[in-house]
């Protein structure tokens, strides 16, 4: 079964466990590796012939052209991941909308097609901020990857659908989701896609729950990581203790647990899984 792998191409100072200390004003002051890590990561991809939907942020669209180029000659598919990484939850709908202008045009620019698929930074299409949706069909955005279906300080909506559905919006148009991936513990959603997930747990645990979706469940996983997961020196950024084990924990792990998972199951871009999708997808009004 193909599952999708999904990379959210952002530098180690975009995250939101910093954006209490570092403001997006000074981003420019640090130096930038996100060329370099994403630049590795298609080198381990292109070993195995795998294709991925990168999920860029316009800010780093705007900066590394070269390597938005490089993305879209190995045969990606490209995302947009908003502008300025900011949180839906912390801002309004004028603000999402200038964001999303902004990003768009980035990334258009840099690939010359239309950017059709769409992931919320940090996850935050919320109970709060399903507004979201809608303005994304206005924009023309036909696949999201934005409601993650657990519980967490930053993001989450418990009860939402843990596999691909779509949203009905007002316009009459619908938004197919795709969710990262969740396996049912003790009636608990639990989060086994990736990112600090896939860190902070043992690989036997992650690739059995892919196993479990794949075999038991008869679905598509749904995996994600930051090139900033495979750069364990990375500089070392003033926060409190939390942010930091979220951000530093097992980096030194994640290319080899990521190599492994690329040898053991098989992979396409977001939109090719859909379209091979042999359920049929749900609605949601």
């Amino acid at each position: 079964m193909l599952n999708a792998l999904t990379i959210d191409v952002e530098d180690y100072f975009h995250v939101e466990a910093f954006a209490d200390v570092i403001s997006s004003a000074h981003w420019d002051q640090y130096p930038i590796r996100v060329e370099r890590n994403t630049f590795r990561l298609l080198e381990l991809l292109g070993r195995r012939n795998v294709q991925a939907t990168f999920f860029i942020l316009g800010w780093v669209a705007d900066r590394c052209p070269a390597l938005v180029r490089a993305i879209v000659d190995s045969g990606h598919e490209i995302g947009s991941h908003g502008y300025g990484h900011q949180m839906l939850t912390r801002g309004s709908q004028a603000n999402f909308r200038a964001d999303l202008t902004r990003a768009k045009s980035a990334i258009e620019d840099q690939t010359g097609s239309r950017v059709t698929c769409f992931r919320a930074p940090s996850y935050s299409i919320t109970s709060k901020t399903l507004w979201a949706l809608e303005i994304l069909g206005e924009f023309g955005f036909e696949y999201d990857s934005s409601i993650f279906p657990i519980r967490h300080d930053y993001y989450g909506i418990p009860d939402a659908p843990r596999f691909p559905h779509y949203w009905s919006l007002q316009s009459g148009a619908r938004l197919l989701e795709f969710p990262p991936s969740t396996v049912r513990v003790l009636g608990i959603n639990v989060p086994i896609a990736g990112g600090g997930y896939l860190r902070l747990l043992p690989y036997k645990v992650t690739a059995g729950a892919i196993r479990r979706l794949n075999q038991k469940e008869d679905q598509p996983a749904m995996v994600y990581l930051h090139p900033w997961e495979i750069d364990p020196d990375q500089p070392r950024l003033d926060a409190c203790w939390r942010s930091r084990f979220r951000q530093y924990q097992n980096l030194q792990t994640t290319e080899d647990k990521l190599s492994r998972l690329l040898d053991e199951f098989s992979w396409a871009p977001m939109s090719k899984v859909l379209s091979g999708y042999r359920r049929p997808i749900p609605s949601i009004n």
